[in-house]
């Protein structure tokens, strides 16, 4: 990269416009009324390649991003530049618990099932796997380029139920019926290797440039982490609170403020155990899970945040009457001149 780049990713203007856009998302988490809708829509170069190019890619991802930083100092619309190096997608870590794991033709990643009997998992030795050594390595070199300007996005670390799913199926649900204890080892085993990655990362990124997976939709404050929770639709409010719910809760409290859980589905029999949990501040929905944002906003805490993206039928508006507002994000590249008229003065506060 020439000095230009280096430059203009480390422009004080550039960070100065951050900073601003991040006191006004803290406004959000501190429940306050802002005079416009908070929307956010970064700029993102993502990949999940897996190899030894990862730093070639990064060079070329900051060369690109450097193209925008023009929009990026955009004091409406928080358009972050970030780069996230996700190998192998959501199936990173079943690929370091030792999964058959893939590529397809259309070019996303698949798993094979484990063949091993639930309750014998292992922890891996993940300093011994390449694709480990390549993200440490792709960390160690943004930090390296000092693009102080630029955020970094992590791996999908996912969730203790997440990864359980893509190792086991259905059979890990079953085992909870039918084999509990060995259903805890396995969830337990995956959790503590989920938040030593994290510990990982918190002890190595700087904490205004370290945000979790798709930062450019998901960006939080400083010091959030964030777990994916699209499986919790499958379970009854009595397994998630037995099972999993500690094991999230766990893994939210490796960050000093707690964080965000991703859903993409039907997740509202899980509202009640939420509430309670207090590492839990932020929901990000999207496709079925934003068709219940009402829900979430009526029934979570005072302290707990939406990311609401919106859908054909969850629109911008319908957003903005329901929440006036207050506790939401809305990830969307609108169409210029919409800010304008996200005046939340006159929205129904709810």
């Amino acid at each position: 990269m020439d000095a230009r780049t280096f430059d203009l990713l480390r422009d004080p203007d550039l960070i100065a416009v951050r900073e601003e856009h991040f006191a006004r998302l803290e406004g959000v988490f501190a429940g306050e009324r802002p005079e416009r809708v908070f929307v956010l829509c970064g700029i993102a170069e993502v990949t999940e390649d897996d190899g030894p190019e990862c730093e070639v890619w990064l060079d070329g991802a900051l060369e690109r991003l450097a193209q925008h930083v023009e929009r990026a100092r955009d004091r409406a619309v928080f358009r972050p530049p970030c780069v996230n190096y996700a190998p192998r997608g959501v199936h990173f870590i079943d690929h370091l618990f030792g999964a058959d794991v893939f590529r397809m033709e259309d070019r996303s990643w698949q798993v094979h099932y484990l063949r091993t009997p639930i309750g014998e998992l292992r922890r891996p030795d993940i300093e011994a796997n390449a694709s480990w050594q390549a993200a440490m390595g792709v960390t160690r070199a943004f930090l390296e380029r000092d693009v102080l300007g630029v955020l970094f996005g992590l791996p999908t670390i996912a969730s203790a139920l997440n990864i359980a799913v893509n190792l086991y199926g259905q059979g890990i649900i079953l085992a909870m019926l039918t084999e509990p204890e060995a259903a805890r080892h396995d969830l337990r085993v995956i959790n503590d290797l989920l938040c030593d990655l994290h510990r990982w990362y918190l002890a190595n990124v700087p904490e205004q440039q370290l945000q979790c997976i798709v930062p450019q939709a998901r960006c939080q404050p400083p010091g959030f982490g964030q777990l994916c929770g699209c499986t919790t639709q499958l379970l009854s409010p009595c397994l998630y609170e037995e099972f999993v719910a500690p094991l999230d809760d766990e893994l939210l409290s490796v960050y000093p403020r707690g964080g965000m859980i991703h859903l993409c589905g039907t997740h509202t029999q899980h509202t009640p155990c939420w509430r309670r949990l207090k590492s839990f501040r932020a929901f990000q929905t999207n496709d079925r899970a934003s068709e219940d944002f009402e829900t979430y906003f009526r029934e979570l805490r005072e302290d707990q945040v939406l990311y609401v993206n919106p859908t054909e039928t969850v629109t911008v508006e319908r957003i903005v009457e329901a929440t006036g507002g207050r506790r939401v994000v809305i990830p969307a590249d609108l169409a210029e001149g919409w800010v304008g008229s996200g005046d939340t003065t006159s929205a129904r506060h709810s």
